[in-house]
């Protein structure tokens, strides 16, 4: 269920409602993308295929997310995981502590989840 980039842009519009049209999902994109309504058909119909999109052409918003976004970012995480970490995740958190400011909340917020844990 890799996600290319213009693929994740699809997703994003698809996740922030129930169901939509094609002109729908192209106003969204024209913008930032300068799509037309056959280039987001022709993404729509891949990322069906992918099994990311349903379409029900019996509706008159026939198209909507076939995957959750937590399920798309679960597998990126877990790619990165693996990929550059080589699946140590304390690797991994520890790189993006020292590279990101967190306030004393989030710090108390990690220190519980990891207590939770039994860590």
């Amino acid at each position: 269920m890799k996600l290319t980039l213009p693929e994740w842009d699809v997703m994003e519009v698809l996740w922030s409602g129930e169901s939509f049209t094609l002109g729908e999902i192209t106003l969204s994109l024209r913008q930032s993308h300068g799509w037309t309504n056959n280039t987001v058909h022709t993404y729509l119909t891949r990322m069906n295929k992918k099994g990311l999109v349903e379409i029900d052409k019996s509706t008159a918003e026939p198209y909507r997310a076939a995957v959750t976004r937590e399920e798309c970012a679960k597998e990126e995480r877990q790619e990165l995981l693996t990929k550059v970490y080589s699946g140590a995740a304390g690797d991994l958190i520890a790189a993006f502590l020292k590279e990101s400011e967190i306030s004393k909340s989030e710090v108390e917020r990690l220190k519980k989840l990891l207590d939770e844990m039994e860590v």
